[in-house]
C-alpha cells in the first residue's frame, strides 16, 4: 500500500511540475464550453432568399412580408427576374428562389388553390433540404390564412378542421445548445483523459526514467494503477468544473441526479483512461503515440452519436459505434440532463462501459512490459 502511495504522489508532482497540464484542468473546460456550443451548431438560420414575385399583388406582398420577419431568413431581393435569381444562386447571392406566378391572386380566390414554385441550391444538401422545409411551413401557414379569411364559412363549417398542438418534450425551445452541452462535457473528458494517459508512459521511456522503476520491485498492477488514479482525479475535477460553467453561462441544470452523472462518469473515465495507457505501452516514441491516439480518438468521437445519430449511421458504422464507450456515455449525460433519467433507466449502457472498462484496463496490465 505505502508502494502505491509512494507511486501516486510520484505522478502528481510530474504532473504539477508541467507548465501545461494544470492550466488545461480549468482552462480547457471553460474555453470548450463557452465558444464550442457557439461555433459547432447544425441549425440552419439566416438562410438568403431572392423572391420572383409575378404577380406583384397584395397577397403576394403579404407573403414575401411574412417570409421577411422570419428567424430563418434573409430577404436579399425580391424581383420579377427568375435569370437574374438563378445568376444569384451562382454568385452565391441566394441561397433559394421562390418565385410567384402571375395569377396568384386569382387561383387563390376562383380556384382555392395557387402554385408557387421553390428553387434550392442543393450543394449544401443539408441546408437545402431544411431551408426548403422552412419555407414550406411558411407557406401552408400563409395559406391556412388566406383561405380562413376568404372561405371562413367553409372553414367553419364544411371543411373539417384539425387543429394541432405542438409539445416538444425535453427541449421545449428547440435549442440545439441545450443537446450539445452534454456530449460536450464527455468530449471534453474524452480528449483529456484519453490523450494525456497515452503520453505518460512514452514520455518515460524517452528520459529513461522507465527503466528506473522496471529495476524497483513495483509490480504491474500497481504501476498502471498510480498512472491512472491522478488522470481519474483530474476527469473529476474537469467534470465538476464543467457542470458549474453549464450551470452558471447557460442556465442548464441536469433534470437527473448528480449522483448518475457522478458514477456514470467515474465509469467512463476508468476505460478512457486505461485505452490511453494501452497506447503507451505499445508506443516507443512520443510521435508515434500522439499519431495513434489521434487516429483512434478521432474515430471514437466522430463514431459516438455526438453530432450524428447512431440509428442514422450505416450498419458497418453502427457495429463500431456499438463498441464504442464515448457513445453510452454520451447517450447516459442527454439522458440524465435532458430527459432526468434515473441511476435504473441506464442500467444497461452502464453495464456496457463497466465492460469496456474491464477490458481496455486488464489489457493495459498485461501490455505493460516491465524489463529491468
Amino acid at each position: 500500500m505505502n508502494q502505491l502511495k509512494y507511486l501516486i504522489e510520484k505522478e502528481f508532482k510530474q504532473i504539477s511540475r508541467n507548465a501545461i497540464i494544470p492550466k488545461m484542468i480549468v482552462g480547457f473546460p471553460v474555453l470548450v464550453l463557452l465558444f464550442l456550443p457557439w461555433a459547432i451548431n447544425f441549425e440552419v438560420k439566416n438562410i438568403k432568399i431572392h423572391i420572383v414575385d409575378n404577380a406583384k399583388s397584395v397577397y403576394s406582398q403579404r407573403l414575401i412580408n411574412k417570409i421577411d420577419a422570419s428567424s430563418y431568413f434573409i430577404l436579399t431581393r425580391v424581383s420579377t427576374d427568375y435569370n437574374q435569381a438563378m445568376a444569384d444562386i451562382e454568385n452565391e447571392k441566394s441561397d433559394i428562389i421562390l418565385e410567384i406566378p402571375a395569377s396568384f391572386d386569382r387561383d387563390m380566390v376562383k380556384e382555392r388553390q395557387a402554385g408557387v414554385m421553390i428553387s434550392a441550391n442543393a450543394v449544401n444538401s443539408t441546408q437545402g433540404l431544411l431551408g426548403n422545409d422552412y419555407l414550406m411551413q411558411i407557406i401552408n401557414d400563409f395559406s391556412q390564412e388566406l383561405r380562413d379569411e376568404i372561405y371562413p364559412a367553409a372553414a367553419v363549417s364544411d371543411v373539417p378542421h384539425i387543429e394541432t398542438l405542438t409539445d416538444y418534450r425535453y427541449n421545449k425551445t428547440l435549442d440545439y445548445k441545450v443537446f450539445m452541452l452534454p456530449a460536450f462535457i464527455a468530449l471534453m473528458l474524452t480528449l483529456i483523459c484519453g490523450i494525456l494517459p497515452s503520453l505518460n508512459i512514452v514520455i518515460e521511456k524517452e528520459t529513461g526514467t522507465i527503466q528506473q522503476i522496471n529495476a524497483t520491485p513495483v509490480s504491474k498492477f500497481n504501476f498502471i494503477l498510480a498512472k491512472l488514479i491522478p488522470y481519474w482525479i483530474i476527469g473529476i475535477i474537469i467534470l465538476t468544473v464543467s457542470f458549474f460553467i453549464t450551470w452558471l453561462v447557460y442556465g442548464l441544470f441536469p433534470s437527473g441526479s448528480f449522483v448518475t452523472l457522478y458514477i456514470s462518469s467515474i465509469i467512463f473515465l476508468l476505460g478512457i483512461t486505461g485505452f490511453g495507457i494501452i497506447i503507451s505501452n505499445y508506443s516507443d516514441t512520443l510521435q508515434q503515440s500522439m499519431f495513434l491516439v489521434m487516429f483512434f480518438i478521432l474515430i471514437v468521437i466522430l463514431l459516438s452519436g455526438l453530432f450524428t445519430p447512431v440509428s442514422a449511421m450505416p450498419p458497418w458504422a453502427q457495429v463500431i459505434a456499438h463498441a464504442n464507450p464515448l457513445t453510452y456515455f454520451i447517450e447516459i449525460m442527454r439522458l440524465v440532463y435532458l430527459k432526468g433519467s434515473s441511476l435504473a433507466d441506464v442500467v444497461k449502457p452502464l453495464m456496457w462501459m463497466a465492460g469496456f472498462a474491464v477490458f481496455l484496463n486488464s489489457w493495459a496490465i498485461i501490455s505493460y512490459r516491465k524489463r529491468g
